[in-house]
């Protein structure tokens, strides 16, 4: 009797932190508060230990000391000062008139940058407050469709998160580390492979291009079937002749970047943190030769990058508090049973997860999912014989739907606050075709499961 009351008071907890969090209270508060009130509950009916949360002080120092993590705020900052020092505004306006003289050539163009800018910042908010900023006016004065321009602008952010390095994937790769260890531990096996932020760096890298390609696809599509909706851009003799010399300064600093930081990494000669020192360095070194790089702005960037990973930082104290308390409730066990139930083993298991994932996306953020989800869902899938490479690239998919879903698609909210006379219903139906892109690609590597792991595998 206790124990399925304990284990009611672990849905009950669920579903009190997705409350505090659309009440809009603090993540990391609202996990760590609900968390702890219901352990009062617990212990006071008796279905919870106190001791439990005595582990608390040794995993916050773990998570401070995991090297894996520094890497974060590292990526953050080599972002900003991206972003800041203008090498994403030169890239974004050279690629637009080079590719802007066809019908759909701009929007083309802004999907292209989208993945540069993916590979090299990491970050879908400094991707798509960017691109808003600088192709947005653009697309408007080439009498570009509202809702066809505010869909590719959000969507092409988006790709921040599944094309590495992203810190999305940086997070979701320590998630499942701890999961794969976790699961193998449980069922006996203790010389199974570890799972590394590395390898899912390497397995996500062809579905994030695939979904590169896709976007372009659509936007071909829309091309032939609606030219009025992406007319030509109109270039003066003077940049036509001037583009070439252009195009290679713009473009030859963020390929440099991507080379060194991502090419280090899937070559193996640096691990991800290592990398992400390397781009952070390299980010300064671009920005100081474009005379762009003052201390002001160090200090800016600085800041910003302080706000962000502190942000992530107190989330993931929060969740780990969270989960500690769901297990010593016995969630874990209602998790168990509930995906074992679930008729079609591991495939249907796996796909009632992403559908949970996807339907959060509607209500919290991306990090909050990976938080709440990852540690209670994916041992579980794992012990049932899910790919753990294969499940986090697509989580990740998933999780990148997160940004553009309504009511509080993050990528919505970054356009709509640089292009405020753009209406929410509008970006809403830009949007629309490219969420359904990204379930699809899903679908796709479902089918194919080696488009995932066909590279890890060549490269490990």
């Amino acid at each position: 009797m206790l124990e399925s009351f304990g284990e009611a008071l672990s849905l009950l907890m669920f579903a009190g932190a997705l409350a505090g969090l659309l009440l809009g209270f603090p993540v990391a508060f609202s996990l760590a508060g609900v968390a702890v009130i219901f352990a009062a509950i617990g212990w006071w009916v008796g279905v919870f230990d106190w001791v439990i949360l005595s582990s608390v002080a040794g995993r916050i120092v773990s998570i401070m000391v995991d090297e894996t993590l520094v890497a974060v705020p590292l990526f953050i900052f080599m972002g900003i000062v991206l972003e800041r020092s203008k090498i994403a505004e030169d890239l974004l306006i050279t690629m637009g008139q080079l590719f802007g003289r066809m019908h759909g050539g701009l929007g083309l163009s802004v999907i292209m940058v989208g993945a540069l800018l993916a590979a090299s910042t990491g970050i879908v908010g400094a991707t798509v407050v960017t691109m808003g900023l600088i192709s947005l006016p653009a697309m408007m004065r080439a009498n570009y469709s509202k809702s066809l321009a505010s869909g590719v602008i959000c969507a092409s952010g988006t790709l921040a998160q599944l094309i590495p390095p992203s810190t999305v994937l940086i997070l979701l790769g320590i998630m499942l580390q701890n999961a794969n260890t976790q699961a193998n531990l449980r069922l006996g096996r203790f010389d199974a492979n570890m799972v590394t932020v590395t390898d899912l760096f390497a397995a996500a890298l062809m579905p994030g291009l695939i979904l590169v390609l896709l976007y372009m696809a659509w936007m071909a599509i829309k091309a032939l079937m609606d030219p009025k909706a992406c007319p030509p851009l109109i270039m003066t003799d003077e940049e036509r002749r001037t583009l070439p010399s252009r195009i290679l300064k713009a473009m030859v600093p963020p390929l440099a970047l991507i080379i060194i930081v991502l090419g280090s990494i899937l070559t193996g000669i640096a691990t991800a943190t290592e990398s992400a020192a390397m781009g952070a360095l390299g980010a300064c070194v671009l920005a100081a030769l474009r005379g762009s790089f003052t201390l002001s702005i160090l200090r800016e960037v600085s800041r910003s990058s302080l706000m962000i990973s502190t942000m992530i930082f107190a989330i993931l104290i929060g969740a780990t508090i969270f989960s500690l308390v769901f297990r010593g409730l016995g969630g874990e066990e209602v998790v168990t049973s509930l995906i074992s139930d679930i008729p079609g083993g591991v495939i249907a298991a796996t796909a009632f997860v992403l559908a949970v994932m996807f339907f959060l996306g509607f209500l919290i953020d991306t990090f909050e999912i990976i938080f709440i989800v990852v540690p209670i869902f994916a041992p579980v899938l794992i012990m049932m014989g899910a790919d753990p490479l294969w499940l986090g690239v697509a989580m990740g998919i998933v999780l990148q739907t997160s940004y553009l879903t309504p009511p509080f698609g993050f990528a919505i909210f970054f356009l709509q606050g640089v292009a405020p006379q753009l209406g929410v219903t509008t970006i809403y139906r830009g949007v629309s075709p490219f969420i359904v892109i990204q379930l699809m690609a899903v679908v796709l590597i479902g089918t194919f499961p080696q488009l995932v792991t066909w590279l890890p595998s060549i490269l490990f």
